[in-house]
């Protein structure tokens, strides 16, 4: 006699409950299971098994002897040499619709009550039942056979679901603040009701999979659905082994093809400056140009890496990236040129020593900027040079192996000139 195995089956293909821990690059996708017998299925459409990450996927809290993973056919498979009913256009009359019987749902063959075969478009079926979504999409099945019945977690790291947080930095002559939003996406076709929601930033290196662009990841970032009321809320939950946790503080629905915005920080801003810059290496040879519109600023909050817009009384005057920084940790960052500061470099060489072999192996430099500033109001001028060499002295400073940093804080007036030097010592006896 053949032993029946009673069967659990669960079906992600409609929004199901969730926890969800959401890391820059994938997210661990938690779903309660119970099986009331001696085998559990799980079943993943084809679009959402596209980000899921192989080797990920874990049965926790119920034992296990072996796990199959299978491709089933469409819905559509299951009306092979079924009557299914082919709406036909016929001139400018009305339509007509005629029974048909489904031969094959790979290419929607059918044969007529004529005995004819023909492939149609799936728009033009209609059937007795109601389809599915994506009836002409296989799935995954995941089949556990368990020694025994029970409950349990199943988990496994997925692409198709990420966060990032984005800021705004908004400034004038009052002052400054810093918000940030959060911005969680589901690039699958799989919808998620979710229980508890953890956000993590930091580094953490997964397996490396590159993933081709989906239909469902074009519609994601053409579309952006608002999170259902009352809107959960960001909360700082402490760091884990150098990774930052964020909760969300309610449950909330995490549509398919969606991306959820949310607010994420405001932190106080304990520094902002704005000054024109230039970071450059030093070099023998003359230049002349323009320095960079930037910014600095502390705040009092740990702050993910993310793109960072900045606006000056309510207007967009640039965008860029910043690094992942600690709170109360300095953030420095240029967002264009400033044509309006100008300068230009001159380079005099002072003193040179050789070896005996006539070989150069010290050389003092005279390095002087002219700057000026064509703008109505005084502006803060900045400039930062990187001198590499065995030994370099600048100024009167102590020397320094391998890179030595010149700098030069200047404040120039409205529509004036100012003229600074330094001296730098290359050592490469």
């Amino acid at each position: 006699m053949k032993t029946l195995l009673a069967l659990a089956s669960l079906t992600l293909g409609a929004a199901h409950a969730a926890d969800l821990r959401i890391y820059p690059s994938f997210s661990e996708v938690r779903e309660p299971v119970t099986s009331t017998g001696t085998t559990l299925s799980v079943a993943l459409p084809q679009e959402a098994w596209a980000g899921v990450i192989p080797g990920s996927l874990d049965l926790e809290g119920l034992a296990f002897d072996s796990a199959i993973q299978r491709l089933d056919p469409n819905w559509l498979s299951s009306l092979e040499g079924k009557t299914v009913y082919l709406r036909r256009q016929n001139g400018t009359g009305p339509a007509q619709v005629e029974p048909v019987t489904l031969i094959r749902a790979r290419d929607l063959l059918v044969r007529d009550a004529q005995g004819r075969y023909f492939n149609v478009n799936y728009e033009d079926l209609q059937f007795d039942v109601l389809p599915p979504v994506n009836p002409q999409s296989p799935s995954q099945a995941l089949v556990f056979n368990l020694p025994r019945a029970g409950s349990g977690t199943l988990s496994y790291l997925t692409r198709s679901v990420t966060w990032a947080p984005r800021y705004t930095l908004k400034a004038s002559a009052a002052g400054a603040n810093l918000a940030g939003l959060a911005d969680i996406r589901n690039g699958s076709a799989l919808p998620y009701d979710v229980k508890n929601t953890e956000l993590y930033a930091g580094d953490v290196n997964v397996q490396a999979v590159t993933t081709s662009l989906t239909a469902a990841d074009a519609v994601m970032e053409s579309r952006a659905f608002a999170a259902p009321a009352p809107a959960p809320k960001i909360e700082g939950g402490g760091e884990l082994r150098g990774l930052y946790k964020y909760t969300l503080s309610t449950a909330f629905t995490l549509p398919a093809n969606s991306v959820v915005t949310l607010p994420f920080v405001t932190p106080k801003l304990t520094l902002f400056e704005r000054f024109a810059g230039l970071n450059t290496y030093f070099s023998p040879g003359p230049r002349e140009g323009t320095l960079d519109r930037a910014y600095r600023f502390k705040a009092d909050d740990r702050l993910p890496a993310g793109p960072i817009t900045v606006r000056e009384d309510g207007r967009i005057v640039g965008q860029t990236q910043i690094s992942e920084t600690r709170k109360g940790g300095e953030v420095e960052f240029t967002v264009g040129d400033d044509p309006d500061v100008a300068y230009t470099r001159t380079v005099q060489t002072v003193s040179q020593s050789k070896d005996p072999k006539g070989n150069v192996t010290k050389t003092t430099y005279r390095v002087t900027y002219a700057l000026e500033n064509s703008k109505a109001r005084a502006i803060r001028a900045e400039i930062t040079e990187r001198v590499g060499g065995r030994r370099i002295i600048i100024d009167n400073a102590a020397p320094v192996q391998n890179e030595g940093r010149a700098v030069l804080k200047v404040d120039l007036p409205a529509a004036g000139k100012v003229t600074r030097s330094f001296t730098v010592v290359v050592d490469n006896s």
